[in-house]
């Protein structure tokens, strides 16, 4: 199995939950030193928890997974600062 295909599968172990939010996740790619950079789709793109997220479920998995994955970055993480973020719906 590939890399792309065992990161894959480490983020369909916790899509059902991002989609419960009506967010998701995708890979855009792997670098040369296994650092895995994403892209949450979404209300995960714009929701002001995404940090969290993206640590506390996105990292913890693919690291447990993928233990050659050095690291991950999302390329749209959404600041809690940020005037125009917005929780999803049922966090309200």
């Amino acid at each position: 199995m590939s890399l792309l295909d065992q990161v894959e599968a480490a983020l369909d172990t916790i899509r059902p939950y991002l989609l419960t939010d009506g967010g998701n996740v995708s890979i855009e790619e792997i670098t040369p030193d296994n650092v895995v950079r994403l892209k949450l789709l979404g209300s995960c793109g714009s929701c002001p928890m995404s940090i969290m997220t993206l640590k506390a479920g996105i990292e913890e998995a693919i690291k447990k997974a993928v233990p050659e994955i050095t690291g991950i970055e999302a390329i749209n993480l959404t600041d809690i600062d940020d005037p125009n973020a917005v929780l999803p719906e049922n966090l309200r």
